[in-house]
């Protein structure tokens, strides 16, 4: 990760520009008379699993159970040989 150092004073005047760069995944130290003080870094969301996912979609109303009657999708049709001639016309 990249690091910048910036003054307190410089962090207060370019406090924008600074979370541009660090959204870019830069790393910002911000110090006070030359000492360290703060670093800025990127902020990493965990990420969440399938049923996390689920949970959370449902409780927010997102997701709800399905209504009625489900049924199996049947496919468009089949054409024997219809790879063939796609890989065909492809040269």
């Amino acid at each position: 990760m990249t690091e910048e150092r910036y003054s307190t004073y410089e962090t207060k005047a370019r406090l924008s520009e600074i979370l541009r760069k660090v959204r870019r995944g830069r790393e910002v130290i911000i110090s006070s008379r030359g000492v360290p003080v703060a670093r800025i870094i990127p902020y990493e969301k965990e990420r969440e699993d399938h049923e996390e996912r689920l949970d959370r979609l449902a409780a927010s109303g997102v997701l709800g159970p399905a209504r009625g009657r489900l049924e199996t999708v049947a496919p468009l049709g089949e054409r024997p040989g219809a790879l063939e001639r796609f890989l065909d016309d492809r040269d």
